[in-house]
């Protein structure tokens, strides 16, 4: 898979925040993961969509891997620190505005004499 071949990937800036926190980095303890950012995409592509895990594209790996790899990281809250690292530093980038609910004054109606 080349990088960012599907349109809604994660960015290469949300990686460089993400990347020093992963799993199997080189220097850390045990196997060295090669493919963290196609796992994060497939995941991400899994709860974007709402698709089983078995339709699962095989440009993001084999469903059965990624989904093993997901239990396995909720279950060592890696998901969870990964949540606080991105909420420490935000940057707005979907951020919206919802001010529908603000009444607006109405200007009064001009009168001519």
């Amino acid at each position: 898979m080349t990088e960012s071949c599907h349109r809604h990937d994660i960015s290469d800036h949300v990686w460089a925040l993400l990347e020093p926190h992963l799993l199997g980095r080189a220097g850390g303890w045990g196997r060295i993961a090669h493919d963290n950012k196609r796992f994060l995409n497939g995941v991400l592509w899994i709860l974007r969509t709402g698709a089983p895990w078995r339709d699962l594209p095989a440009d993001y790996g084999d469903w059965k891997n990624t989904h093993r790899r997901f239990c396995r990281w909720r279950d060592k809250g890696i998901w969870e620190m990964l949540l606080e690292h991105l909420v420490e530093e935000p940057d707005f980038e979907w951020l919206m505005i919802d001010a529908r609910h603000i009444m607006r004054p109405v200007p009064r109606a001009v009168t001519r004499q």
